[in-house]
């Protein structure tokens, strides 16, 4: 209802203000021949790739920036501004949202050498201002990104085959919908925005079949859709649908411990491995000022002693997340999980002690939770099975 309520209104407001004009004007569009839709199926191809590029390259870039020291903060927008003002200044057409660009394309009215540089560079662009931190979205780079590259598909196959294909504003206007799809991973949504921008439906039929053609490419080669995983880069973990499937179940909230004080990220290792001496525990949580950042396994301490690096901190110790989906030492688990999921994530990463961290911030901290307590949970052991009960200090 709220959808509705919220869409209405946004609409009621665009229509008394701009019109009723839709925002691209194109020539109205036919299939030429059947086989015609060979050629999108390549839009489709090239569409997907060019969406996966664009996702890693942003995804890899903000990773890059988040690592940098929060001293450098101020300076990270000018850098990206830096590097935008720089290949605006040779290429000016790749500055701003890029609408009357998208106008031309739509038109026919573009050069084939144009379209591809334009579509580099925007993708190149837009990734180093989002990551870093200038401002910017996703939405409007992808339709340019989009129409760009099916003007350059459309031109080349019109040369290829004048008579069965048609003009390169058809291919521009079905490159849109299909980079958006394949950057946002919204094929439907992609559909009806066309239709919504054009008013024309002819052009949906060519558009579906490039549009899962670019969903399936881009689902295929980036596992994780771009808003999740900026939101996990973000610390910001939202429910999945695994979370009501297992509804009834006992949680983690259930078998969940207060956490032992975090060894400071900048501890020396010789001193946290004083500290944690005697504990049953089979990792200690790290943290930097008030924020964790993970979980520190005591073997690994006993191994830097043992080779003589007790002078390196702790979070020398600490292998990051990568882009792969490799969790490193941040590996961790919600109060909403099932202690089943629980399990499963301790059988995956070999590790008897888990962080139970807030799903809006995944640097606090809320406990902590072992394979005792879950065991415990579950009604097969008691408190005395637990060793890390009485020797963390907690209990």
């Amino acid at each position: 209802g709220s959808v509705v309520l919220s869409a209405t209104t946004s609409w009621m407001v665009l229509h008394l203000v701009l019109g009723d004009e839709p925002l691209f004007h194109v020539a109205a569009y036919h299939l030429v021949s059947p086989s015609e839709l060979g050629a999108y199926a390549v839009l489709g191809v090239v569409g997907g790739l060019g969406s996966v590029a664009f996702v890693k390259l942003l995804l890899r870039l903000r990773s890059g920036f988040l690592r940098l020291p929060r001293g450098t903060l101020w300076l990270q927008p000018v850098v990206g501004g830096l590097t935008v003002g720089l290949l605006g200044y040779f290429v000016p057409q790749v500055l701003g949202v890029g609408y009357d660009q998208v106008d031309r394309v739509l038109s026919g009215d573009a050069i084939l050498t144009l379209v591809l540089t334009l579509a580099v560079l925007k993708i190149i662009a837009t990734a180093v201002c989002y990551a870093s931190g200038n401002a910017g979205g996703i939405f409007g780079p992808s339709m340019f990104i989009g129409a760009m590259l099916g003007g350059a598909v459309g031109q080349i196959a019109h040369r290829l085959l004048p008579l069965s294909t048609g003009g390169p504003g058809a291919y521009a206007l079905v490159g849109m919908g299909t980079a958006f799809a394949g950057i946002i991973r919204t094929p439907l949504t992609s559909v009806i925005m066309i239709f919504e921008v054009t008013r024309d439906y002819t052009i949906i039929v060519p558009l579906m079949v490039s549009n899962l053609i670019a969903f399936y490419i881009s689902q295929r080669l980036q596992h994780e859709p771009i808003y999740e995983a900026l939101a996990r880069q973000d610390g910001i973990h939202l429910p999945r649908r695994s979370i009501q499937a297992t509804h009834g179940q006992p949680r983690a909230s259930s078998a969940i411990r207060e956490a032992p004080e975090p060894l400071p990220g900048d501890l020396s290792i010789q001193l946290a491995y004083d500290r944690v001496a005697g504990s049953t525990l089979d990792a200690w949580p790290v943290a930097d000022g008030a924020a964790f950042v993970g979980m520190v396994d005591t073997a690994r301490l006993d191994a830097a002693v043992d080779a003589g690096h007790e002078d390196e901190s702790v979070m020398s110790l600490l292998r990051p997340a990568n882009q792969d989906g490799e969790e490193g030492d941040v590996v961790h688990v919600h109060l909403d999980q099932s202690l089943s999921q629980v399990l499963t994530r301790m059988g995956e990463t070999h590790r008897s002690v888990l962080p139970v961290v807030s799903r809006a911030n995944a640097s606090v901290l809320l406990g902590l939770v072992t394979l005792g307590d879950v065991l415990k949970a579950y009604g097969v052991a008691n408190g005395a099975s637990d060793p890390a009960r009485s020797a963390d200090g907690n209990d």
